[in-house]
């Protein structure tokens, strides 16, 4: 059972009936639409907050009966086998009221800029980190969402050396923001003749789209290169010098982008980039601020630390910090099964939130 703050739950139920009456006043066309979205916004959970506390009702007038001494055997034996179900029905709703009144990650429904960079394994991790660029675009393409190369450096015999993406759809941030850190490898490379098993990495970053509201940048703060793009060739390398690179002089941060060949589209799509990486260097600032505080989450989000292993041989995928293991690698790599462990991971997330938030009343 979770113990469901009972003032707030009474302050949110005034509120839907205070938004309630107010829409039927006359309004202006924009106070109109914000208090529409407010009140459709308070209707799941007020809907459960009701239901919750009906089934609470029932449960009271049950025990009330099982305690009267008047009440037959019969009876007393109907009303507890009423019971079980009144009381799963209780411990569904107090979960989904506890999930509703956490905290909103304000990036949650925002678009994410994807970075994966071979680490350590040479051509393998480059291969590799191909691998997961490829697993993330067909996720992406089972949710319904677009995704687009800003910039890549290929490989010597495939893959990437490193390529970020937009991944472009509502809760996309909520969903991949866990996959952020060091994924491992374990398999025979295709140039292993001799069947010996290597461990290589690549490392992901995961960044919410962030907009101009959210990040202040100076103009006079950048360092803007043009030149053409470096490819190995074909149609998409540009031969104008289309390519942009924005250096951000006071944080050091570098990003180039030569996939358009449109100057002023790789220009928008540079500045989009940059404003997520000062966006993120801020959040890593404020949270390594609060460190202790963020001691129970998953992981810290530290692009140091190995989150998951994914073992050829064996076909099996382990997310160390949940210590989930799936013998469905085939499947995680190509997107279908990436949702098990995912989902897996916002569970425990809110799980852990919620047990933060009921330590706190």
């Amino acid at each position: 059972m979770i113990a469901l703050p009972q003032a707030k739950l009474d302050a949110l139920l005034a509120r839907h009936a205070l938004v309630e009456s107010e829409l039927a006043t006359n309004l202006t066309p924009d106070a109109y639409v914000k208090l529409s979205r407010e009140f459709a916004e308070l209707a799941p959970v007020i809907e459960a907050i009701k239901a919750y506390r009906a089934v609470k009702q029932e449960l009271a007038d049950l025990d009330a009966m099982i305690a009267d001494a008047s009440t037959d055997a019969e009876m007393r034996k109907l009303v507890e086998a009423e019971k079980p179900a009144l009381q799963a029905r209780r411990d569904k709703l107090e979960k989904k009221i506890g999930l509703a009144l956490i905290p909103k990650d304000a990036m949650d429904e925002r678009n994410v800029i994807v970075e994966i960079r071979a680490g350590t394994g040479g051509d393998e991790a480059a291969l590799f980190a191909g691998d997961l660029f490829r697993m993330y675009e067909r996720y992406a393409a089972t949710q319904g969402w677009k995704t687009e190369i800003l910039s890549m450096s290929e490989g010597s015999k495939g893959g990437f050396k490193e390529i970020v993406a937009e991944i472009r759809g509502r809760g996309a941030f909520a969903k991949l923001k866990f996959e952020s850190g060091v994924h491992r490898v374990q398999r025979v490379p295709d140039t292993e003749a001799s069947g010996r098993i290597h461990t290589s990495a690549a490392t992901v970053a995961v960044l919410p789209e962030v907009e101009d509201v959210d990040v202040d940048i100076n103009e006079a703060d950048l360092k803007i290169d043009t030149m053409r793009a470096q490819g190995a060739g074909g149609q998409h390398v540009n031969k104008t010098e289309s390519a942009i690179r924005i250096t951000h002089l006071p944080s050091g941060i570098v990003v180039l982008v030569q996939e358009e060949r449109s100057q002023h589209k790789n220009r928008a799509k540079a500045m989009t980039m940059l404003r997520a990486k000062l966006y993120d260097q801020q959040k890593s600032k404020r949270d390594s601020e609060r460190a202790a505080e963020r001691r129970g989450q998953i992981g810290s989000g530290d692009r140091s630390e190995r989150i998951r292993t994914y073992n050829f041989p064996q076909g099996r995928v382990t997310d160390h910090r949940i210590n989930l293991t799936l013998y469905k690698l085939p499947q995680v790599m190509e997107g279908e099964a990436l949702d098990e462990l995912i989902d897996a991971l916002v569970t425990q997330h809110q799980a852990e939130l919620l047990a933060a938030e009921g330590a706190r009343q």
